[in-house]
Parts: C-alpha cells; structure tokens; sequence
C-alpha cells in the first residue's frame, strides 16, 4: 500500500531495561490525539538471543526502507519461543512511525529517521527492570545481551540523538516532555502544529503586591539554593534622578529560576542549542538565532491591563560575543587553551514564575504562568505564590539605600590577576589598529583584552555581586548562576529593546567620566566630556553603525535619533547616551532583527563586519560573556539586553576553585594615544578590582 506522502519516522534507541517501550507506547497516545501512530518494536524482529546485528539489517531493509519510501512495511517477525522466523507482519506507513528498541537509531539506519531519541539509565537500574518484565526468561541471557550491546553501541550512540531521556527515576513525566521537546525540532514543526498552537495557549497571571521589599533579601530567600537563577538588577534605581532619565531605564528589576514545569535552560555551543527540561534534553542543530526565532517572537501572552511591566516571563540570560559568527558566515577561532572560561556562546533559563520590581510605583509583582490544559498547573502556581507571601511575610519593606557601606567580599587573600596582553603587546594592537584605520578599512576599531585570575578557594559568586552592585549601581546590572558559571555585571548601557509593539530602541555610550565630589572638579570633568571632540566622533559614528543595524528590519521613514550625544549624569559617572529608533517593519523576524544588530556596535566598531574581522586578527582570545549581552526574551515579543560590559565572570574549576575573567577595552580611532588608552583600561577595570580588593595587574 502506498501513503500519500512519507511517514515521519521516530527512532526510541537505548540499552535494555531502560524504559523505551513504555515511553515509546505513552507517546504513541499521546500523539495519536492528533494523527496516526504506528509502532514497530524491534525485539519481534531480533532472529534470537544472538541476533542484535542481524535484526537491525533486517529492520533497516524490510522496515525502514519502504516506510521511507511511503509503503507500509511487511516484515518476519521472530517466534521466540520456537527459535525460529515465524509469522509474517506488517507495520502501516502512517502519518507517525515509532520504532523502539535496540538498534532502532544505528548508523545504518540515521538518513532514513525524521528524529532519534535515546533513553538511558544506570546498568544496575535497567537489569533490575528487565527482570521484573520477563525475568524467568531474560535472566539466562542477560549478561550475554548486555555484552552485546556493549559491542554495538561501541560508538557514543547517544552524542547522535536528538533528544536524550533519564529514566533512572522511571518514566513518569517523559512522554509529555519528550513531545514538548519534538515541537522544537524544525524538521517537525509542520507535524505537530496542533501541539505548537496549545503551548502558545498559555495564561500569565499577575499579582500586585504593595509591599516593596528589600530585593538582596528576596533574591537570597527564593533564589539561593537554585543552581539556574537571574537578576536584572536595577541597582541604580534608589540613586538621586535615575527615574527620570527619559527611556526608562532603571523602572524594573526581574528575578526568576527555572523551577516549576514550565522551567527549562538553554545552551549554546558549536552550533547546537541544548535544552534540558528535568530528565528530557533536546539538541537543536541550528544556527542559535534560528533557535531563537522558534522559541520567542509569537505573542505567546497577553499582560493584564494594571501589570506596566514589558516582561511577561520567558527566556533570560547572556548571549556571548562569539554568536558574531552567525552574522558573519565564519568559522569560529580556535579557543584558547588558556582560556578557563566557557565555551558555550549563550547560556538561558526559561521562567514560568518570576518577580517584578516596579522602582517607580515602589511595588512588586508576582508572574505566573499556567496552561489551561493540565489540570495541576493551577495548583502549582498557587502554591508558589503562597511561598512567595511567606518569603514576603518575614522580608524587610525598606530597600537597602544607597548610601549603605559596601560590604567585603569572603575572599581572603585576594585574587591575583593576569592580563591576557601585556602592555607592550596592548599598545602594538593600538598601532595595528591605526594602520587600519590609515588604510581606510576602519573608522574605529573597539579593542579589548582580559585580565584572569584562578584561586585556589571557591569564591561565592554571590557575595562578590552584592558588593559590586553596591559600590558601582548601574540601570543594567545582573547577576546571573547557571551552573558553574556565574556572572556579576554592573552595565550601565542598554543594547537593544524591542518593545511588544515593535518599537526598537538602542542606546549606545560612548565618552564616560568619572564624578568628583567636589563640584569645581566635577563641572570640570563634566564640561571636558561635552567639549571632547574625541568623544563627539566615537558616539556619532557608533549611532550611524546602529542606524544601520536597524534599517535592514525597519520601515524607512520610522527610523530616528531622538537624542545625539545626550549628557546623562549618575552617582559615579558623566556619560554621552544617544539614541536610535526605529520600527520594525510587520511580517519581519524579531530574532533575525536581533541577530543583524549583535552584537553591539559599541563593542566592535565601524564599519561593523570589517572591523569585527580585522578584530579577529588583532584580538588574542575569544570574548565570550564579554561584550556580548544580558537581559530577557519575553513571551509577548519584547526584549530588553544590555551590553556586558564592567561585568566580572566566575567559572567553578575543577579542583574546587575558580576562575575570574573580567573582560576591558576602549575605542581606537585616528587620534588616540596608546598611553591614555592603556590608562582607560586600567580605569575601567578599576570599579571591579577594587572591590575584590585585588589590583591592576603590572
């Protein structure tokens, strides 16, 4: 019989014992909800307890093949109990095709499989199980089989699949993240539009709590002990003006982890996203904005109209600036052997429940989210909400001010640091540099380097953030765990926000002084920042980069600066903001708009893509969090990143210490003296030094 058209075909592979048909039978309901399902168990094929290689080429050629072709598959099945080929059978080419059992993904049969999912467990747990199912009759042979297997999958089987599931606490919840975890594989999208349709018939929830509490308090008491959680941290907000600033900056902080059944994180390396959603993880082999472009862009959600928040939970985290490579169609550099830090280019957790602090009505709010279709979400959102107001009950109502001594660190001694460039080799980049821009292939190249450190003691990522936000407040600072990494920035500069309704805002600084506590001093150092010429040049063609950027997504005659050079003054510093604006143009991609402007302009240069290359050449390592970007991708289509920047990364070693990398760097233009630029750095690397109590390294 002949199909319309080609089944999708799903292999179930793993090692026996390890749960697949009982997740292969529970997908199959739940997928038949919305097609036909046929499922073919391998172990019918099997020609005996010797049998493992011949029935995957019996498997591959009579069953695989036609099902590939459209044609329903008849094929021998095996009498086990008279040790011979028995009956003849068919398997229906049906909308689906699940395949489980061992062998199901082999080599052989991967350029016939629409998805492969390998399920795995403990060899004690999965010999433990075996012999519950059929043990008088498995017993005999086991030991013969699992060497078998071992012999078969001398390949790492499970580095090849698409989604991966631990059943080592049983299958309990998999089928339903198994499914949730296939709507994400763009080979399946059209297949399971109706499943893509419920998950974005999802219901946010919001809660007005007048109680403003102390937020360090709040974070500490919710978020301590999760291994996955962020703070965008509006630390500035308490400061003398930071509201009135004219976009808002400093309104909102959000914190959030990825508890709950909604919660999930996101990794991205070497062109693969890995998703980890409890015991279900999923590899997308994409492009990461391609990634993106699936997960967040849809109005998934709609606000309550008293919630002014633009957050309405979703993916938060950092983007690092090695994700330039997408952009730029290259091959990624070499990592540095040297290089503690990540190797991953984006790291993100999705929140289904979060806190929103609202700094300028001095309020909170609660988010949660909940999908009408599972009868137990209602319930788990109530109950954290109710732990919330417990949390809240015993909280402090006034916020840390801003005046509060800056509390030490725990690292005793102090971290010693190195720089990546000596100055020597510094100052030749800037030489290099201007050659460049001499040659005309640049106007400005933003050059960086780092300065890392490794002590031997675990450094609490925690208390090094509490004292960073304290002594150096910004509109922009987040603290951020995900696993072994963490990261402890004090931005002031916002990259990029794209509001609900399409609206994109960047904001580049370029031209910072320091304040002075005296007002003769600090008139002076404000007056020479609006006089620099120097200044003037890096900000306008960083705007004309960014102008740029945004036109390719942007209807023409949206496109605006609204302010040039603008002064902006905050408790530490003087800073040149400008702003561009522009609206994106219906029927565009949110993502692929973001990708067009990653990363920002004011960490690379102009004109963008040569400078970035010729960055490549200069530049000894790899950025990675480091001028890249931090903030959030919500479910209603907006987003709001700053770029890392004063931003410290801490990564736990293996033998229990860590690393500390802190990435710096200033603008390189015709004019620029390699000795103020080498003291630049210093500065800018001054706020974070001083804090851990270390130095500049010599």
């Amino acid at each position: 019989m002949t199909n319309a058209r080609r089944p999708v075909i799903i292999a179930i592979d793993g090692r026996s014992g390890s749960g697949k048909t009982t997740l292969a039978v529970e997908l199959a309901a739940l997928l038949r909800r919305h097609r036909s399902v046929s499922l073919f168990h391998l172990e019918d094929i099997y020609p005996g307890w010797d049998g493992l290689a011949d029935g995957v080429d019996r498997y591959i050629t009579t069953v695989l093949t036609p099902l590939h072709r459209g044609l329903s598959a008849t094929w021998t099945a095996w009498d086990w109990a008279n040790g011979k080929d028995g009956a003849s059978r068919t398997t229906v080419a049906a909308d689906v095709v699940l395949v489980e059992g061992v062998g199901a993904a082999h080599l052989g049969a991967r350029d016939l499989l629409d998805a492969f999912i390998w399920v795995d467990a403990p060899s004690s747990v999965r010999k433990e199980r075996a012999m519950e199912r059929d043990g008088d009759t498995y017993a005999p042979f086991w030991d013969r089989w699992a060497t078998a297997e071992e012999l078969f999958f001398a390949h790492d089987a499970a580095a090849a699949a698409d989604i991966v599931v631990d059943t080592s606490r049983g299958v309990g919840a998999s089928p339903e993240r198994v499914l949730a975890a296939l709507t994400e594989l763009a080979t399946l999208e059209s297949l399971l539009a109706p499943e893509l349709a419920r998950r974005r018939g999802l219901e946010l929830s919001v809660e007005r709590i007048q109680n403003y509490p102390e937020p360090e308090g709040m974070f500490a008491a919710l978020y301590g002990e999760s291994g996955n959680a962020v703070w965008l941290d509006s630390s500035i907000a308490d400061q003398a003006g930071a509201l009135d600033q004219p976009t808002g900056r400093a309104r909102f902080s959000i914190m959030a982890d990825e508890s709950g059944s909604f919660g999930r994180t996101a990794e991205h390396s070497a062109g693969v996203t890995t998703v980890r959603s409890g015991e279900v993880t999923t590899r997308i082999r994409a492009p990461f904005f391609r990634w993106l472009d699936t997960v967040w862009g849809r109005k998934a959600v709609r606000a309550p109209a008293h919630y002014p928040g633009e957050f309405t939970l979703g993916w938060l985290g950092w983007l690092g600036y090695e994700l330039k490579e997408e952009s730029m169609r290259r091959t990624q550099n070499a990592a540095d052997p040297l290089d503690p830090g990540p190797q991953s280019s984006a790291m993100l957790l999705f929140a289904g429940r979060a806190l929103v602090f609202d700094h300028q009505e001095r309020c909170l709010f609660l988010l949660t989210l909940v999908d009408p279709n599972n009868q137990s979400s209602p319930d788990e959102a109530a109950l954290w909400l109710r732990h919330v107001h417990r949390v809240l009950a015993a909280a402090p109502a006034v916020p840390v001010p801003a005046s509060a001594p800056t509390p030490r660190t725990t690292l005793t001694p102090s971290p010693t640091f190195t720089l990546r460039d000596t100055e020597r080799r510094y100052k030749d980049m800037i030489a290099a540099a201007h050659e460049e821009i001499r040659e005309g292939n640049s106007y400005e190249v933003c050059l960086t380097t780092q300065l890392r450190a490794h002590s031997l003691e675990q450094i609490d990522a925690w208390e090094t953030y509490r004292a960073l936000r304290r002594r150096s407040p910004a509109p922009f600072a987040a603290f951020l765990r995900l696993g072994s990494l963490s990261v402890c920035s004090t931005s002031p500069e916002r990259f990029l926000r794209m509001d609900s309704a399409g609206l994109m805002r960047a904001e580049p600084i370029k031209g910072t002084r320091r304040r002075d506590r005296d007002p003769t001093v600090d008139a002076a150092l404000r007056h020479d920042l609006c006089t620099s010429e120097k200044d003037r040049a890096e900000n306008v063609m960083i705007v004309d980069l960014l102008r740029n950027d945004l036109s390719h997504f942007a209807l023409p005659d949206t496109l605006t600066v609204p302010r040039l050079c603008a002064l902006e003054s905050y408790a530490s510093v003087h800073q040149l903001v400008s702003t561009i604006e522009a609206r994106l143009a219906p029927g565009r991609s949110r993502a692929q708009a973001l990708a067009a402007a990653f990363p920002a302009g004011s960490m690379t240069g102009a004109p963008k893509i040569r400078t970035m290359s010729i960055l490549e050449e200069l530049e000894s390592g790899p950025r990675g969090v480091y001028s890249g970007a931090i903030g959030y991708f919500s479910l209603n289509a907006a987003t709001d990143l700053s770029v890392t920047i004063r931003t410290l990364v801490l990564v736990t070693a293996d033998d229990g210490g860590t690393h500390l990398s802190l990435g710096v760097g200033g603008a390189i233009t015709a004019d620029s003296d390699d000795e103020a630029e080498w003291q630049e750095i210093q500065a800018k690397a001054y706020g974070v030094l001083s804090t851990l109590g270390a130095e500049f390294p010599s």
